[in-house]
C-alpha cells in the first residue's frame, strides 16, 4: 500500500502547473477530485466495515488491537527519535517497545504507559521537518488521504521499518495492512460528525487541520508564531520614536 506513495508523488509533479490562490495547496483542483473519490470509497466500503468492526469487536479486543499496532509504530518512533537526536526520548521509546513486546505479549497489553513510559509521535516526515525541509504542497493521496510532498516521502521511508514489509507472504502482508487501516478508520468514526457539523467546506477544514497538526508535531507543540501584516505595522511604529517635547528651563 505504501509503495504507491513515491511514484504517485512524481506523477502529481507533472500537474503542478494547476496553481490556485492558496500557496499551500497549488494542486487544489486535483486534490479536491481525489478527496471526492476517497470520500466515495470511504462511505461505500471503509466506513461500513469500521462500523461493523466496532459493533462486533468487544472493547477489550479493540484495546488489544490498538495496543498491538501502537507497539509496531514504536519501532518507527524510536528510529526517528535517534535521527532527530532526541536521545532521552529514544531511550524511553526503546524501553517502551521492549517492555510491551515482552511483558505485554507482543504489544497486546500496554504495560509501559502506567509506569511512566508515555507514547510519542515521531515519523520521518517530522524528521525531515526537524532538519529544515518544508512540507511542500498539500497532497491528497489515493485511499490514504491527506498528506504533503514531504510527508508522502516520509511515510514511504517509514514503511520499510514496518514489520509487514518484512513478511514475504503477500496475503499475510495485505491482511496486516488491511487490519491496520480498519482499526485506524474505526478510531475516526467519531470525527465524522464533527467534520460535518463544523465545516461548510469539509475539504478545506480537513486540509487546514492536517497542515496545522503536522506543523505542531514537527515543533513538538511549540510552532513559531506566524507574522501578519499588523505585526509589521507595529514594528514600523515602534521604530519611529516620537519627537520629545522641549523641556522648559528651570526657574
Amino acid at each position: 500500500m505504501f509503495s504507491i506513495r513515491l511514484p504517485f508523488l512524481f506523477v502529481v509533479l507533472l500537474l503542478s502547473g494547476c496553481a490556485t490562490t492558496n500557496p499551500q495547496d497549488p494542486l487544489e483542483p486535483f486534490n479536491r477530485s481525489m478527496y471526492k473519490v476517497n470520500d466515495t470509497l470511504d462511505q461505500a466500503v471503509a466506513k461500513p466495515l469500521a462500523e461493523g468492526y466496532n459493533t462486533i469487536m468487544p472493547a477489550p479486543g479493540k484495546t488489544a488491537v490498538n495496543n498491538f499496532f501502537s507497539n509496531l509504530d514504536d519501532i518507527v518512533v524510536t528510529v526517528n527519535d535517534v535521527l532527530q537526536f532526541k536521545m532521552k526520548q529514544a531511550a524511553s521509546d526503546a524501553g517502551r517497545l521492549t517492555l510491551n513486546t515482552t511483558v505485554g505479549l507482543l504489544g497486546l497489553i500496554d504495560v509501559a504507559t502506567p509506569i511512566g513510559l508515555e507514547k510519542h509521535n515521531e515519523d520521518f516526515g517530522q524528521t525531515l521537518g526537524f532538519w529544515g525541509v518544508t512540507s511542500g504542497p498539500y497532497l491528497v493521496l489515493p485511499v490514504l488521504g491527506p498528506s504533503s510532498f514531504r510527508d508522502g516521502i516520509g511515510d514511504y521511508a517509514d514503511s520499510f521499518l514496518g514489520v509487514w514489509h518484512q513478511v514475504d507472504d503477500i496475503s499475510a502482508r495485505n491482511s496486516l495492512t488491511g487490519a491496520d487501516m480498519l482499526h485506524r478508520r474505526a478510531n475516526l468514526l467519531g470525527a465524522d460528525t464533527l467534520l460535518d457539523d463544523a465545516a461548510l467546506d469539509p475539504y478545506s477544514f480537513m486540509r487546514n487541520a492536517y497542515l496545522l497538526r503536522r506543523q505542531n508535531l514537527v515543533y513538538d507543540g511549540e510552532p513559531p508564531r506566524q507574522k501578519y501584516e499588523d505585526d509589521y505595522e507595529d514594528e514600523e511604529y515602534e521604530e519611529e520614536e516620537p519627537e520629545s517635547e522641549p523641556v522648559p528651563p528651570a526657574p
